[in-house]
């Protein structure tokens, strides 16, 4: 089954998946494209449930990490990405992001 996928945006305007993306160099960048079309196309083969969100892995490089939430059946919604060693505070933010995604609808 594809996915529609979005990118959350808070409510200041900020959009986190977007903002680290664009930091990315291009050979990471390509990684983490071809990952995020990996879930649009429903390929989950890659993902670990974290409570209420998932985090996509992506074997390469500092062990990229997206995290997201499943809004519905044919939606998910980018939260934020980042690495590795970051990762902790990321599925923390990741977790604060859903619940404001969340409370916003």
């Amino acid at each position: 089954m594809a996915f529609t996928v979005v990118e959350y945006v808070r409510e200041d305007g900020l959009n986190p998946y977007k903002r680290w993306f664009d930091s990315l160099d291009a050979p990471a960048a390509t990684r983490v494209a071809v990952a995020r079309a990996r879930l649009e196309a429903g390929n989950t083969s890659n993902l670990k449930r974290i409570g209420s969100i998932a985090e996509c892995r992506i074997d390469w490089g500092p062990g990229y990490r997206i995290y997201f939430l499943r809004a519905n059946l044919i939606n998910l919604v980018l939260l934020c990405a980042g690495d590795k060693s970051t990762q902790k505070r990321d599925i923390e933010r990741a977790k604060q992001y859903a619940k404001d995604y969340r409370n916003r609808l």
